[in-house]
């Protein structure tokens, strides 16, 4: 008897595990499916570029179809950012093919028809979604919750978020995040709450020393401090960190 039940804990841990979403920092799984775009290997066949994983319950449903249209509104903007998107659901590829000819002739929020360039990816097997823990069971066994996975040019995983199949996802929210991952990699800074691109960043340091301030007066002019615990570095041009004009944070005496 202790032998039967050592084995089904055994078996039951090992299909847990299978299971269990990455973590961030953890490399990003790996799975070949065909997709609207043909077979693809994610996250491999993106190269070098960072990408978005973006798993959705159901093709045809409202709000699936409400966040595929704002995605597609974007594309532009993620290709700026080197982004690559890749959509995946448990439906077929005829299903996805069809979704896609219904989306592209439908004029959403006045933004006119639009072309969606991204893969939308056959996951009917569940493979990929068991990979990347988009299935959870106490919500359904069979669909994907809407799980959001940013991944960086090493296949690296940098940020995950979970929605319930009710709400919608904020697409600007998902663009920030990727903003701020990217300046922070960029320069060794913070992004602090509600940062967007263009906005004073922070350091994790205090930025200067006595000495480096008496050789440079200038450097002064470069940061400031909110308390004693929280020091920023000032945007000044739309070139610093790729960000858009300085949206500096109140200062404090």
């Amino acid at each position: 008897m202790l032998t039967v039940l050592t084995v089904v804990f055994v078996f039951s841990l090992a299909i847990s595990q299978n299971k269990e979403i990455p973590l961030i920092g953890a490399t990003a799984p790996s799975f070949t499916a065909q997709s609207t775009n043909g077979k693809i290997t994610f996250p491999q066949s993106f190269g070098n570029n960072w990408k978005i994983l973006f798993s959705h319950p159901q093709d045809f449903t409202p709000v699936c179809s409400s966040e595929l249209l704002e995605l597609a509104n974007v594309q532009n903007e993620f290709d700026r950012l080197g982004v690559k998107v890749a959509v995946i659901s448990t439906d077929n590829l005829e299903q996805h093919k069809m979704w896609v000819a219904h989306l592209e002739e439908i004029d959403y929020r006045g933004y006119g028809k639009q072309d969606i360039k991204f893969p939308i990816i056959d996951d009917h097997d569940a493979k990929a979604s068991m990979k990347y823990g988009m299935l959870h069971k106490p919500a359904s066994t069979t669909r994907d919750v809407r799980g959001v996975f940013i991944i960086d040019s090493e296949n690296t995983v940098r940020s995950i978020n979970f929605y319930p199949m009710e709400v919608g996802r904020n697409i600007n929210e998902i663009l920030r995040t990727v903003q701020a991952l990217q300046t922070t990699d960029k320069s060794q800074v913070l992004t602090p709450a509600n940062w967007t691109a263009g906005e004073d960043v922070m350091v994790p340091f205090y930025p200067y020393t006595k000495a480096q301030l008496a050789a440079d007066p200038s450097l002064k002019d470069n940061y400031y401090n909110v308390g004693n615990r929280m020091w920023f570095k000032k945007i000044e041009t739309k070139n610093d960190f790729g960000g858009a004009e300085r949206v500096p944070v109140k200062q404090q005496d």
